[in-house]
């Protein structure tokens, strides 16, 4: 069996006498979608900012190819590996998709990215990853667009880009498809099955269409714990997960929910 690349170990998150997430032990293995789902409220948003460092833990331990990385701020875990998309796009919208995605790559080096010394070697590098991601994110028409500009599925397609050209380990997306028509799904579907080529992924999302389809596992929560995790048909069959969440949903129906947890 492969060596975790991201474990958490009964991490915990209070707010005062609130406990968000409470004892969460989870091992994300190389080269797998590992999706997290579960109602709103159930906690996943949290555990998404504690697993990056957005969010400090309370309790626990978030290790990183073995190495701890719970003390660690969000910058730092980025040094280490992770990053992450948002369910609010995040983007430079007065640069074009070419240019984002250069900066994105050129932050993977961030004192010599500010260097007015920096070697022309790195840029052109930044600008070759520019180039690829342009390609691979099917964005290659409006390259030279600003990202104001841009439809909303090109825009989030855009983040799942910049996340990768820092060349990270893990990649988290949140909610990735909200907001999406069905075509735009599709592409975004299409995306984030090849990212397991290069990248471990961690996902929120509430499309079952596409959580089912692309995981390799699946975590899911209730009131900040964990309910059940498995492989896609052991959550499919699982009662307690019926009973709590998906309902006729895990017969091949769109939940079309949309997440607004505090927690």
């Amino acid at each position: 069996m492969s060596t975790p690349i991201l474990k958490a170990v009964n991490v915990t998150k209070r707010y005062g006498k609130f406990t968000a997430v409470n004892n969460i032990t989870l091992d994300i293995l190389p080269g797998t979608v590992h999706s997290v789902i579960g109602p709103n409220g159930a906690g996943k948003t949290t555990l998404f900012h504690t697993l990056t460092g957005t969010t400090p833990i309370t309790e626990g331990s978030i290790l990183v190819e073995g190495e701890e990385v719970s003390h660690l701020p969000g910058y730092k875990r980025v040094r280490k590996g992770l990053a992450r998309s948002f369910q609010v796009t995040s983007l430079f919208p007065n640069l074009s998709v070419r240019e984002n995605l250069r900066l994105a790559a050129q932050g993977t080096r961030p004192a010599q990215a500010l260097n007015p010394w920096k070697r022309p070697e790195l840029l052109r590098q930044a600008c070759d990853i520019a180039e690829q991601l342009v390609a691979r994110l099917n964005l290659q028409g409006v390259a030279d667009r600003l990202s104001s500009e841009l439809s909303h599925g090109q825009q989030r397609r855009l983040e799942v880009g910049m996340a990768m050209a820092g060349q990270p380990k893990v990649i988290f997306l949140d909610e990735p498809t909200s907001g999406m028509g069905i075509d735009d799904i599709g592409d975004m579907k299409k995306l984030i099955h090849s990212l397991r080529d290069n990248y471990t992924v961690v996902l929120i999302e509430h499309n079952m269409d596409i959580v089912m389809d692309i995981s390799d596992s699946i975590t899911v929560m209730q009131q900040g714990q964990i309910l059940a995790q498995g492989k896609p048909n052991d959550i499919r069959s699982d009662e307690r997960v019926r009973r709590a969440y998906l309902g006729s949903m895990i017969t091949g129906g769109k939940s079309g929910k949309k997440e607004g947890e505090a927690a």
